[in-house]
């Protein structure tokens, strides 16, 4: 098990309900892993335009999971069109 931090940037114009929803399913896509935190960020103004956001909903999740889940997770967020961005680092 190694540790990893993923942040995500979603679409601003996701309702709380499907917010939510995928939040869940960005869980689900993580099974076998032991959070250790999860942080809202909330809404952030961007730096640049990001299909078509001006802002995103930004989401901070610090876990331990095998490394071979970790890929596969990266693979559907970056499937997903209402994740504008996201960042999976490996920490010590």
């Amino acid at each position: 098990m190694k540790n990893y931090q993923l942040v995500v940037v979603l679409k601003t114009s996701l309702d709380k309900e499907n917010r939510k929803k995928l939040l869940e399913t960005i869980k689900t896509w993580l099974k076998g892993a032991k959070f250790t935190k999860e942080e809202e960020w909330g809404e952030k103004v961007l730096s640049y335009v990001i299909k078509r956001e001006n802002s995103g909903f930004y989401i901070n999740y610090l876990f331990e999971i095998k490394e071979e889940f970790a890929k596969d997770v990266e693979k559907k967020l970056i499937a997903n069109d209402n994740v504008l961005r996201h960042l999976l680092l490996r920490t010590k």
